[in-house]
Parts: C-alpha cells; sequence; structure tokens
C-alpha cells in the first residue's frame, strides 16, 4: 500500500477501527470526540466528500497519513507498515479485481523473551499488573532501520500487539486473541491490558477460571459473532464510552443474556484504570463475591 492508496481509505473507516466512532453525523460530514487526547466535547470533525479531518482544538487537519503519522507518533513508512496489516474494505473496493501481492514487511522482529528490562517492569507497574507479566512477553523489532522494544500479547495471526509507555503498534496481522480453558463461560475484553487487570482480581471475586476472549481492537466485534454460540455465560469488560456501549449491543443482539460487566467500573474509562486507582487487598471486594462480573 503506498500514501495515495491509503488517503483513498475512508477515514472514518480508519477511526472506527481504532475504537472511535461519531458522536452526531450526517451525509457530508461527522463529529468525533478527539481520538488524540481526553476531551469531552467532539472538536473533530471529518469531511466525508473531501475524506479530510480537522480538530477544531488544536487547528490541525489533513488525511489519512496525517492524522495516523500523529495518532501513532509514526513516520510515512510506519504508518504505511500499520495500515497493510489492516483489512479496510475501502482498500479492497480499490484493488478489487486486481492480483494482489505480498509487499515486503518494513520491520522485522529481533528477539521475543520473558520480560525483563527495567523500563518495562516500571511500565508494568505503573498499570498494576507487573504480577501477571508471565501471561505477556518482551518483544524487540527494528523499523524503518531503528530500534525499539515493548509488551507484547500475541494473537490467534501470531501478530503481536506491542505496548510502552510511548507507543502502540501491531506487528504481524490485526487479530483477537483467545484463550481456551475447555469451559462453557467466556469472558470478552477489549484490551489485553483490562485481561491482565481482571486477572489480577478473578481470585478475589472466587470466579471460576474461564476461556478468555482479547478483541484487541473493538473493531474487531464483528469477527467474533459465531464463536460465541457454544457459550452458556458471557460476561463483558468494555469500555465506557460510545464504542463500548455498540460492542455490548452487538453481542447483546448474538447473545441476549451476555452479561455487561462495567457496572465494577462504571466511573473510570476501563477496567485498568479502575485498578490503577483503586487498591483491590483494601477494597471491599467481599460484596462482589458470586456476582457477574
Amino acid at each position: 500500500m503506498n500514501c495515495t492508496q491509503f488517503n483513498k481509505i475512508s477515514v472514518e473507516e480508519i477511526l472506527q477501527s481504532l475504537g472511535h466512532f461519531p458522536t452526531k453525523q450526517n451525509k457530508k460530514e461527522a463529529w468525533f470526540i478527539n481520538p488524540f487526547s481526553k476531551e469531552i466535547n467532539a472538536s473533530f470533525k471529518i469531511n466525508k466528500n473531501l475524506n479530510y479531518w480537522y480538530l477544531f482544538s488544536e487547528g490541525i487537519g489533513g488525511n489519512n497519513i496525517d492524522f495516523m503519522k500523529k495518532y501513532l507518533n509514526a513516520s510515512i513508512s510506519e504508518v504505511l507498515n500499520w495500515a497493510e496489516n489492516q483489512n479496510f474494505s475501502s482498500f479492497h473496493q480499490q484493488t478489487n479485481n486486481q492480483k494482489l501481492f505480498n509487499l515486503p514487511k518494513t520491520y522485522e522482529i529481533l528477539e521475543v523473551k520473558d520480560i525483563q528490562h527495567p523500563a518495562l517492569i516500571q511500565y508494568l507497574k505503573s498499570r498494576k499488573v507487573e504480577n501477571q507479566k508471565h501471561l505477556i512477553q518482551e518483544i524487540h523489532y527494528q523499523m524503518s532501520n531503528k530500534k525499539y522494544f515493548g509488551i507484547c500479547f500475541k494473537n490467534d495471526s501470531d501478530g503481536y500487539e506491542s505496548r510502552n509507555a510511548y507507543s502502540k503498534i501491531c506487528l504481524g496481522k490485526k487479530d483477537i486473541s483467545t484463550i481456551k480453558n475447555n469451559s462453557k463461560s467466556l469472558r470478552i475484553f477489549e484490551g489485553f491490558f483490562d485481561f491482565l487487570s481482571f486477572k489480577n482480581i478473578e481470585k478475589s471475586l472466587e470466579n471460576k477460571v474461564s476461556d478468555y476472549m482479547i478483541l484487541n481492537s473493538v473493531s474487531m466485534i464483528n469477527k467474533i459473532k459465531n464463536s460465541l454460540e457454544n457459550y452458556e455465560k458471557i460476561d463483558l469488560y468494555f469500555d465506557n464510552d460510545e464504542a463500548g456501549n455498540r460492542a455490548v449491543e452487538i453481542i447483546k443482539k448474538e447473545k441476549n443474556e451476555a452479561e455487561d460487566c462495567r457496572v465494577l467500573y462504571s466511573d473510570f474509562k476501563d477496567l485498568n484504570v479502575w485498578l490503577v486507582h483503586n487498591d483491590p487487598q483494601k477494597d471491599n471486594l467481599q460484596s462482589l463475591k458470586g456476582r457477574r462480573y
């Protein structure tokens, strides 16, 4: 994929793939909460006809490349590498009836190992999930002749969701991550830090081990519909935002008995933010035992 092809993809589709949905829209434009920071008002506007965006709170705007460079804090080549690993329907329309070739990767994974780097351990401590580091790994990779490292969580397509205090990226194909325990119960999380956070409090809640599914992006929600029919109990742990609301609605249409468990962290953006601001060892979790969270 080159810059011209990427800029022809619907900017609205790109936003939705990242978990951002419009607060209001019509045929010509759509308004979003600022995807770059935690603002309350919808100051981010897209022009559907021109396929351009403008952020009123900062007075900046541009095309898809401009948006993803700022969103990922990345170079153009890194943005195109990210785009090649997505599944944009409007890109497939561009390439309809054309033979697709495997483009060369612009990154190289150098090493995947147990987490050892002090900066990553400190980052996990800041998110209060350092005691779950056996569930994740440390990844070192090279991109555009620069070397990077982060915490990684493998997905079902052998791609790696990589995070550190400064960046968020997927190396390889974007996909969900599933953990099977031969259970009839399933817990679904939006991101792997929410999953790690839940594992921190799981014993306190006296919940039995279940199967786990981590979307790695709320945009993957439609991919899991056919995976839900074999479960008798489904608990949902999405963000407290519009994208999370829509994800709950989508799953409840498939499995009406699915439980929205966000009441546990209703005053916080997500489960990990709740954990960071609370101490489960001191908080009274006795009243939560046996309840469906």
